[in-house]
């Protein structure tokens, strides 16, 4: 059982990051608070609870790579990156204004950053690599890459899965973002990727499906990785896109955009956060 405080945390952690996406979206006009509304609940038990990693010394060679493939939502990681002391929380006032220190899609520029994204299929290709150059070199870190569902859309992301595989690479772990709400449309109106969990055992992957807003599925799963020695692990983790804003929730028209200052006052008090 997780104790209460550890809990707490988790999710005091998940509202601190909802929050400044909605603040930095709304001062910088733009950006898509959907999907990083989305997923706050998983980076909250990543950076808490499961990633060795060190504010202090950003590039410790030892360090767990995480990778975020949906670099759209970067804001979300920026804002769990400031919240841990990668950087001055100041820096988060800048989001997607000129001459800011954080661009509107993720930047390896910014520390504890490994990777600049945006393009989706890009990240696991990446991801996968580090995991063969961790292997080759003899290291003990492993590779997270936290993917949105229109990044399974891509056949680079498909190759990525089949080479991953075959080389048996368990220091590899895939997080889904599985709000099934993109850019276009609901997922299944755009490409439908059920059984997506039996079509990812057929390519050999060791696959489990949570909650991606429950705290103990998300902990218990990543807590005891890799989940098949020899296979890499994939977390196929339920989430809600908007999660947290109930009228976003779940609705295309939250995948891109900025909220107004009406809209932000009403969200923050849903979070019951400090307007």
């Amino acid at each position: 059982m997780m104790a209460p405080e550890r809990m707490q945390s988790y999710r005091e952690m998940a509202k601190k990051v909802r929050a400044h996406c909605l603040r930095m979206t709304h001062r910088g006009k733009s950006g898509h608070v959907g999907s990083m509304l989305s997923m706050a609940d998983l980076l909250a038990v990543l950076y808490l609870g499961i990633l060795r990693v060190n504010p202090k010394q950003p590039r410790w060679p030892d360090r767990d790579r995480f990778v975020l493939s949906k670099g759209h939502g970067g804001a979300a990681v920026y804002a769990v990156l400031a919240e841990t002391g990668f950087f001055p929380k100041e820096w988060l006032d800048t989001y997607y204004l000129d001459n800011g220190k954080l661009s509107g899609h993720i930047s390896h520029h910014v520390p504890g950053v490994e990777f600049s994204t945006g393009s989706l299929g890009h990240g696991l290709p990446v991801a996968v690599g580090m995991a063969l150059a961790a292997r080759q070199a003899g290291k003990k870190h492993r590779v997270f890459c936290l993917l949105s569902d229109g990044d399974c859309n891509e056949g680079s992301t498909w190759e990525a899965i089949a080479f991953a595989a075959q080389h048996h690479f368990d220091n590899l772990t895939v997080i889904v973002d599985y709000n099934r709400v993109q850019a276009l449309g609901k997922m299944e109106d755009v490409i439908e990727m059920e059984p997506f969990a039996r079509k990812l055992e057929d390519f050999r992957w060791a696959v489990q499906e949570i909650d991606g807003h429950d705290y103990v599925q998300i902990e218990t799963a990543l807590n005891h990785l890799p989940f098949v020695p020899g296979k890499p692990s994939w977390l196929l983790a339920r989430t809600t896109k908007g999660k947290g804003v109930s009228w976003m929730e779940n609705t295309v028209a939250c995948h891109y955009g900025a909220v107004n200052d009406e809209q932000l006052a009403k969200a923050l008090k849903e979070l019951e956060v400090e307007q």
